[in-house]
């Protein structure tokens, strides 16, 4: 049985694809035989919401407190998920004192994302910070073959490693008895923030067509004033969720700044096409022509996807396993003593 302790600024309430990536491991960690311990924000006594994402929980962990949690736990190996975050950060610290090894991964743009929220904060000093978080990693997890070489081309040393992601099929799949929409259904399902792209979504003006936005974050109030004609459906979870992927006509995923999105390959499990931008996350995910498209004008690559045979885009979404997801991250973990 290996003992994994799973380190992370993102974890529950948050709902995004970092948490259900990091939760779908520990489900399956107990489907090996392993047990993962997960540190997340809510153990440490020093935190408070993130100033504009107050789902998003900061903690401040001391390093006595560090200390204290890994002589708490028993444990083989640990990863640090966000070596951004002030958790991960402090972790990192007190290991490389300790000189006890670790693995990580990278999940999110950070730059991009704070460029877009903070436009005076610039993308090459928040690369060069990214580089200093990561700098006592051997390797490196991200989550598409793309994302490797964005890193490289930014200067990244380590082994840097695409890492598959998953469905929960038993939610997301496809619905025998679903029937044809009067108006087409176009579907986003995103943490409402800024970074997201939704305007993009919200703005569209497709005929006989209706928009819905899936989702939940500090973007919602500016959003719903601005387009009242798009219908906001709020946090949906499993089952619920499922059903608006099932009679979408088409998934439409508008980041630029998202490093895959859970999200796309959930709606292809259903059967629904994506439509979306030729940027990383969907050029790791969609093939034109077979389950989606992806153009740099978003109504056309919407009126594509809507063409698009069901049953071969549910297909497609077969590839992708969470115990595949699991097993090679087991696979790259490193032993901490």
């Amino acid at each position: 049985m290996a003992r994994i302790l799973l380190v992370t600024d993102a974890w529950h309430p948050q709902v995004n694809g970092v948490v259900t990536t990091l939760d779908q491991l520990r489900k399956n960690a107990v489907n090996h035989g392993d047990k993962i311990t997960v540190i997340h924000p809510r153990r440490f006594r020093l935190r408070f919401p993130m100033p504009g994402y107050s789902e998003i929980d900061l903690a401040f962990p001391m390093p006595w407190s560090v200390r204290k949690h890994l002589k708490k736990y028993i444990w083989d190996h640990i990863h640090v998920a966000t070596p951004e975050g002030p958790i991960g950060i402090m972790f990192v610290r007190t290991l490389r004192r300790l000189n006890i090894p670790f693995s990580t991964s990278l999940h999110t743009l950070f730059p991009e994302f704070v460029a877009a929220k903070y436009p005076f904060i610039s993308l090459d000093w928040g690369w060069q910070w990214m580089k200093l978080r990561y700098e006592d990693c051997s390797h490196i997890l991200t989550t598409t073959d793309t994302m490797v070489k964005i890193l490289k081309e930014k200067g990244f040393k380590q082994e840097i490693i695409a890492w598959t992601r998953g469905v929960d099929r038993q939610y997301f799949k496809p619905d025998p008895d679903r029937k044809p929409n009067q108006k087409k259904k176009l579907l986003c399902v995103s943490r409402v923030s800024y970074e997201k792209g939704l305007d993009d979504f919200c703005s569209l003006m497709i005929p006989n067509s209706e928009k819905i936005l899936v989702g939940d974050g500090p973007y919602l109030k500016t959003l719903k004033k601005k387009y009242p004609d798009v219908t906001f459906a709020g946090k949906q979870r499993g089952h619920d969720l499922a059903k608006y992927y099932q009679q979408a006509d088409v998934f439409v995923f508008p980041s630029k700044n998202d490093t895959f999105g859970v999200v796309q390959i959930e709606a292809l499990a259903c059967g629904t096409p994506v439509a979306g931008y030729p940027v990383q996350g969907p050029i790791d995910v969609v093939t034109n022509g077979v389950n989606g498209q992806i153009e740099n004008n978003l109504t056309l690559a919407i009126n594509q996807a809507l063409q698009l045979d069901r049953k071969k885009v549910y297909q497609s979404s077969l590839k992708w396993s969470w115990t595949k997801a699991y097993e090679q991250f087991k696979s790259i973990l490193l032993p901490a003593k």
